[in-house]
C-alpha cells in the first residue's frame, strides 16, 4: 500500500467521522469563522448597515464590499453564505466530496465581493426546479447549485438598477419578477451545461462551471440589453483602501488552523503529502484519493502560499501592505477552492511564475499597461490555477505557457458578458485550455506516458 493508500485509511479510522461527516464539519467550522471574524474586526458596530448596503448595491465586476459596506458587513454576509452552502451538504443524501468543498470555498469567496444573502437564492431555487422535473433529488445537486451562482451580479442588477445604465432605483415589484424569473432560468439550465463542461476542456480547467457561467451570461446581456437597446453598465472597478492587518490575520489563522486540522485527521502525521504533491490534478479528488486530512491540510498550505504570493506581487511596486481589500481576500479562497479537488502548491507554482514572467515582459519590455500587481491581472492569476492539471500532467514548463497565454487574455473577457459573470477568469482558463491542450495532445507526451515508454527502454 503507498503513502496516499496509507493515510486514506488512517483518515477512516480517526473515530467515527468518516470523510462525508469530516467535510461537513469543516465546512461549518468555515462559516463559522467568518462569523467570528465579523464580530472581531474594529468597525463591528457597523455590521448591520453595512450588510444592507452590501445587500442594496449593484454588484458587477468589480466591487470592493469592505467600502461599499464594511469590514464586518462584508465577513457577515460571507459566514451567511457560508452557512447556507454548509447546511445544504447536511441535507441527506447530498454527494459531499472534494468538489463539495470546491464549490464551498468558491461561493464563499465570491461572497467577499459579487455573491451576497440577497441575489444567491432565484440559482439555488432555479437548480431546485431542475430537480423537480428531472424527478432526482436536490440533496444531489449540492454541489451544482452553489457553482450556479455564476450569474448573481446579473440578479443584482436587475433587482437593483435596470433598465438604467447607471442610477440605482431601489427595489420595485418589477425588479423582484425579472431577478427571480432569469435567476431561476440561469439556475435551472446550469447543471445540463455544466455535465458537459468537461467534455469541451477534457478536465483541463478544474473551474469547470465558467462554461454555463459566462455562456449563459452573454446571453443575458445580448437578450435584456442589447436587443432592447439598453446601454450595459460601464464596468467600473469600485476599489478601497488597503486592510494587510485584517486579510493577513484571517487568512494566516484560518489556513494555520487547516493545516493543525489536517494533520490530526491524518493521524497526526504529514504522511502521504509528498504523493498529493505529485499528484497531476488532472480529473483528481484528493478527499477520494488520499482522505480528508491530507485535501484539508493541502488548503492549508496551499492557502499560506497564495497569500506568500500576494504580499510578494504587491511588493513588486515597493509597498508589500498596499491592495489588500474584499477583492483580495476573496480571490485567496477563490483560488485555494481546489485545493481538496486537483490544486496543489506542486501544480500551481508554474502558473504563478508565467504570470510574473509574461507581466515582466509585456508590460516592462513592450511597455503593456497590466503589471502583475494590479488588481485585474492578481484576480486572473487566481483562476489561472485552474490549468494547474496541465502543469501536473505535461510539465512545469507546459504551466508556465498556459499561465501567460491566461494573462495575456484575462482582460478580454468581461467584455462578452458586461462584467456580470463572476467566473471571467474560469472561462479564460476553457479558452486556453481548448487552445493549448489539442496541441500538447499532438506534440507531446503526458507525465505517466513518458513514464511508460521510460520503463519500455528498459
Amino acid at each position: 500500500m503507498d503513502d496516499g493508500g496509507r493515510c486514506k485509511l488512517a483518515n477512516q479510522k480517526n473515530g467515527s467521522l468518516n470523510s462525508v461527516n469530516i467535510i461537513r464539519i469543516f465546512l461549518l467550522a468555515s462559516s463559522v469563522a467568518y462569523l467570528i471574524a465579523a464580530v472581531a474586526v474594529p468597525d463591528r458596530g457597523e455590521m448591520l448597515t453595512g450588510l444592507a448596503e452590501i445587500l442594496m448595491s449593484p454588484a458587477q465586476l468589480t466591487k470592493d464590499d469592505f467600502i461599499i459596506g464594511s469590514i464586518s458587513g462584508t465577513f457577515l454576509n460571507v459566514g451567511l453564505v457560508g452557512l447556507v452552502c454548509a447546511v445544504m451538504t447536511c441535507l441527506p443524501g447530498a454527494a459531499v466530496n472534494g468538489g463539495t468543498i470546491a464549490a464551498y470555498f468558491l461561493t464563499t469567496g465570491f461572497s467577499f465581493w459579487g455573491i451576497n444573502f440577497l441575489n444567491m437564492w432565484p440559482f439555488f431555487l432555479g437548480v431546485m426546479l431542475y430537480t423537480i422535473v428531472k424527478r432526482e433529488q436536490f440533496p444531489k445537486y449540492v454541489n451544482i447549485a452553489m457553482f450556479a451562482t455564476a450569474l448573481c451580479p446579473l440578479a443584482s442588477e436587475l433587482l437593483l438598477r435596470y433598465p438604467n445604465s447607471e442610477e440605482v432605483h431601489g427595489v420595485t415589484l418589477t425588479g423582484v419578477v425579472l431577478m427571480l424569473a432569469v435567476g431561476m432560468l440561469i439556475g435551472f439550465l446550469t447543471p445540463a451545461m455544466a455535465a458537459h463542461s468537461p467534455n469541451v476542456h477534457k478536465g483541463y480547467d478544474l473551474y469547470s462551471a465558467a462554461l454555463p457561467g459566462v455562456l449563459l451570461g452573454l446571453f443575458g446581456v445580448a437578450a435584456l440589453y442589447k436587443t432592447l437597446g439598453h446601454d450595459v453598465p460601464a464596468i467600473t472597478a469600485t476599489l478601497g483602501g488597503s486592510h494587510p492587518g485584517v486579510v493577513w490575520t484571517f487568512c494566516i489563522v484560518f489556513f494555520a488552523l487547516c493545516v493543525l486540522a489536517g494533520f490530526w485527521l491524518n493521524g497526526k502525521s504529514f504522511r502521504g503529502y509528498a504523493a498529493l504533491l505529485r499528484d497531476t490534478g488532472h480529473k483528481s479528488d484528493f478527499v477520494a484519493k488520499y482522505g480528508p486530512g491530507l485535501a484539508i491540510l493541502n488548503v492549508g498550505v496551499y492557502g499560506l502560499m497564495i497569500l506568500a504570493y500576494y504580499i510578494l506581487v504587491n511588493a513588486i511596486r515597493g509597498d508589500a501592505f498596499a491592495g489588500f481589500n474584499s477583492v483580495t481576500l476573496g480571490i485567496v479562497f477563490c483560488m485555494v477552492c481546489f485545493g481538496a479537488a486537483g490544486a496543489h502548491p506542486g501544480n500551481v507554482w508554474p502558473i504563478m511564475v508565467g504570470y510574473v514572467a509574461f507581466s515582466f515582459f509585456f508590460t516592462v519590455c513592450l511597455g503593456g499597461v497590466f503589471p502583475v500587481n494590479a488588481q485585474a491581472i492578481m484576480v486572473g492569476l487566481c483562476f489561472a490555477s485552474g490549468l494547474a492539471p496541465i502543469a501536473g500532467n505535461y510539465g512545469w514548463w507546459a504551466g508556465v505557457l498556459a499561465g501567460g497565454m491566461h494573462y495575456l487574455l484575462v482582460t478580454s473577457i468581461p467584455a462578452i458578458h458586461g462584467g456580470f459573470s463572476l467566473y471571467n477568469g474560469g472561462f479564460t482558463s476553457l479558452v486556453i485550455a481548448v487552445i493549448l491542450v489539442p496541441q500538447l495532445e499532438a506534440f507531446c507526451k503526458t507525465k505517466e506516458q513518458r513514464l511508460a515508454a521510460g520503463n519500455g527502454k528498459n
